[in-house]
């Protein structure tokens, strides 16, 4: 579907209503037709189909296995223990999982029409949301998933509610639709009648979907530089005096459309705490007016950043807040975009336990681990709330010292597997779901990356680097939602069982990875992994990891800031890029 027709779509969408309600109150209607389809991204949910059965219902001439995803909006991650409880018993009604999403939410998937509406209701009526998990709108929110209680985490954590109250779309159409009219509390604001203007949005809404999130130096959980806003607090005599931004981070492109591109996110400035989210506004709403509504692989705001430069950007974003005092950015560095898991102090006498969860999946499973049961017994029993991180982990949070026995015991109950048997790169690691049930996956990722992780581990112990991090994603396709592209190695799916290969980028986050090959077949992929950790074994200086090995023996010696990347880097890497795939 064309750019044009979208935005047609949406301005005629009466507030994101269209024929939602009708349709979805129609049982002899097993689908919604593309109209509806784009307007009830805005309101959480994607229509799909299993692929693993399209190609033989075809042959018989039956329509698709129709089915729904639904994603529940929960700024920072946070749900309570019985937040928990209600999603975990909706996924009876699924295809018995629950997935931890990248942004720090919850997906729901294969999902029939007759129980879509039933499930959103729930999940609001749970005090959380799906109302803006998908669609051009700003997304969740994401905050540092660690659970401390200094000034920073504490602050991030509110400041992501903030942002997210402040960029709700205000129609009425999502409580008409799914609660039947009924005004929860969550939702007190979203009152805007049939006709009215939005009055951040407007009536086409932005031209494209809208990530932001809130990091804590030297932690990158988050993964800032992949975001259109990023934000880092600044801790001055215990309390935060305000926030660096950065700007016009995104991973989407297209194979062989050199005009797609990822970029990393660049300083804007810095602002005192008071004005962040009025900043913010404006920056969205430059967005809003200047975002290309043409052509819609152009449309995220990292590609209005790059056409008409930083400064222009800035410059514009001032004008909108005229009584806004701004600063230049702050001196940041990152360190690591992993999670802390296993036990940590918070702060305040209490612990927090960090979980992995291979790719994201809640699941039993009869031969171990059983995530999904392991998850609710600790939800019913010790009550603990729960933070889901960027990386699509678990956190428990706020355990007092006296029952970390007893969620160990569960956790080994149910044979959670304990992240300190695992190789440091085992722990970071991460795809996305892919198929059978995303429709623009061109190759598998979740099902067949914990297979491809484990014969690479063979080769880490080989050449003695288990304790060694090396950050590894893969996605089905080009649209990066497992963040590929700043990742040591990144594999891009591109056909079935053959995947692009990017390596180059960085643990920290902070750098874009260079396409290294354009295809590789996925029996290949540990013999290519190979060749790059024997390099890297034989060659690497005393204690370096793989990212400054590779930034100082392949990028010209130091590896390049993000602001340098946009210089020089990115030139490089797409002429680099373009010979490669113009030799296919």
């Amino acid at each position: 579907m064309s750019k044009a027709s979208v935005e047609d779509i949406k301005i005629a969408s009466q507030g994101l209503r269209g024929d939602i309600l009708s349709n979805l109150n129609d049982p002899s209607v097993t689908h919604f037709e593309e109209s509806e389809n784009v307007l009830l991204k805005f309101h959480g949910t994607y229509q799909q189909d299993d692929r693993d059965l399209r190609i033989q219902l075809a042959k018989e001439k039956k329509e698709k296995a129709w089915s729904f995803m639904v994603r529940t909006k929960m700024p920072g991650g946070r749900v309570t223990a019985e937040q928990w409880l209600i999603h975990d018993r909706l996924a009876d009604d699924t295809n018995g999982t629950l997935r931890l999403t990248t942004r720090q939410g919850i997906q729901f998937h294969g999902i029939l029409k007759g129980n879509l509406k039933d499930v959103i209701a729930q999940v609001n009526r749970s005090g959380l949301t799906t109302m803006g998990a998908c669609g051009d709108v700003v997304r969740n929110t994401m905050a540092p998933s660690h659970p401390i209680k200094d000034a920073a985490h504490l602050d991030s954590q509110k400041l992501s509610e903030e942002i997210s109250e402040r960029f709700l779309w205000r129609s009425s159409s999502y409580a008409d639709i799914w609660l039947d009219g009924e005004k929860l509390e969550t939702l007190t604001d979203c009152t805007q009648p049939v006709g009215a203007e939005d009055p951040i949005y407007g009536k086409l809404y932005l031209p494209r979907k809208f990530k932001m999130a809130i990091a804590v130096a030297p932690c990158n959980d988050i993964d800032i530089f992949s975001q259109d806003v990023g934000f880092v607090p600044h801790v001055v005599n215990g309390e935060v005096e305000g926030y660096t931004l950065f700007v016009g981070g995104g991973f989407g492109m297209s194979h062989g459309q050199l005009s797609t591109r990822p970029f990393l996110s660049q300083p804007l400035f810095y602002v005192k705490r008071a004005d962040v989210v009025n900043v913010t506004e404006a920056i969205v709403t430059t967005q809003r007016d200047h975002g290309n509504r043409e052509e819609r692989k152009l449309a995220r705001m990292k590609y209005l950043v790059q056409s008409k430069g930083i400064e222009w950007f800035r410059e514009e974003v001032k004008r909108r807040v005229p009584n806004v005092e701004t600063f230049p950015a702050k001196d940041i560095r990152f360190d690591s975009v992993e999670d802390h898991l296993g036990w940590h102090e918070q702060g305040d006498g209490l612990l927090y336990c960090g979980i992995y969860v291979a790719q994201g999946r809640v699941k039993n499973s009869d031969e171990g681990p059983s995530y999904r049961a392991a998850f609710s017994e600790i939800a019913e029993t010790l009550k603990f709330p729960m933070i889901i991180t960027g990386n699509t982990n678990i956190i428990f949070a706020d355990v007092p010292k006296d029952q970390k026995a007893a969620l160990d015991a569960i956790l080994a109950k149910h044979k959670v597997p304990h992240a300190d048997l695992m190789t440091a790169t085992h722990r970071v690691a991460h795809a996305c779901v892919a198929l059978p049930t995303c429709g623009l996956s061109l190759a598998e990722s979740e099902r067949v990356f914990s297979g491809v992780l484990d014969k690479i581990d063979v080769i880490l112990r080989e050449f003695k680097l288990e304790n060694d991090p090396l950050l590894i994603r893969m996605t089905g396709c080009p649209n990066g939602c497992a963040r590929p592209y700043n990742a040591d190695i990144g594999f891009v799916g591109r056909a079935p069982g053959k995947y692009a290969m990017f390596v180059g980028g960085s643990l920290r986050g902070d750098r874009l990875a260079g396409l290294e090959k354009k295809v590789v077949a996925i029996n290949d992929i540990p013999a290519e992994v190979r060749i790059l950790l024997e390099d890297f074994a034989k060659n690497r200086s005393a204690g370096e990891i793989f990212s400054d090995f590779w930034g100082r023996t392949r990028v010209n010696g130091e590896a390049p800031t993000p602001e340098q990347f946009h210089i020089e880097f990115a030139e490089r890497e797409a002429r680099k890029g373009e010979a490669a795939l113009t030799a296919e």
